[in-house]
């Protein structure tokens, strides 16, 4: 590879038709192909990231916690990354395997509430020192994370306190969404209508209205954390390579 190629970003999902959304157009329009696999279909992960920019593992509708091997795959295999202190996101499921490969619990509220749709979101002061954060996020899920030992604390939302974290300099876990094309956004709100009656959850209209007034707040957010993000100084690159 000349020194001018940019290498790929490792994509982790997990439905067969999931796709990495804006955040894989904004990748590829930096440069970067997508090298895209899908553990829960027999795609293998790779023993290093040394041939890639980072890895992103994003969302589902499934749980941390579920007894499924890919699952616990993935969870292990993040200790690779996080060796290697390479630029490694987790969105929403993704954030919560992280959470657990670093001994955090994943669950949901005592009272049942969950956050589907557009929530309020605070940066905390180490946030702050990182990049300008929206202040209303996307949200799908019914469970969160507690933040792991050692992992400090970016932003924080009122339902679910634990919305984003670094740990060490490479890895974050964002619990909301920045992925979501509208497309996506009404294909989910229509295959996961019946998520609408949960206690806490907003209805398909507020979902769309909630797009049309903060969207601009996390495309803007996603491109300044994605710069941040591949800028990140590769650990003792030299020596994986």
């Amino acid at each position: 590879m000349s020194p001018s190629e940019k290498l790929p970003v490792l994509i982790v999902l997990h439905q067969e038709h999931s796709t990495p959304g804006r955040v894989g157009l904004r990748l590829r329009e930096r440069g970067h192909a997508l090298d895209i696999r899908r553990p829960r279909f027999g795609d293998p992960l790779p023993e290093t990231l040394a041939g890639h920019a980072g890895a992103i593992v994003f969302g589902g509708p499934m749980s941390s916690n579920d007894d499924e091997d890919y699952l616990r795959r993935e969870i292990d295999w993040m200790a690779v990354p996080l060796a290697e202190q390479a630029p490694l996101l987790g969105i929403c499921l993704g954030a919560q395997l992280m959470a657990r490969q670093l001994g955090a619990q994943v669950g949901p509220r005592d009272d049942g509430l969950v956050e589907i749709g557009y929530y309020p979101l605070r940066a905390t002061e180490h946030g702050e020192a990182l990049c300008d954060w929206p202040e209303t996020v996307y949200q799908w899920h019914g469970e969160g994370f507690d933040l792991p030992a050692g992992a400090r604390l970016l932003a924080e939302g009122q339902l679910y306190r634990n919305q984003a974290f670094q740990y060490g300099p490479a890895a974050f876990g964002l619990q909301f969404h920045v992925e979501l094309t509208l497309a996506m956004m009404h294909r989910w709100t229509t295959t996961g209508a019946d998520r609408f009656t949960l206690p806490g959850a907003q209805s398909r209209a507020q979902h769309m209205e909630g797009r049309a007034v903060y969207d601009a707040q996390t495309s803007q957010f996603l491109d300044g954390f994605l710069d941040l993000w591949l800028r990140l100084p590769r650990q003792g690159a030299a020596d994986l390579a």
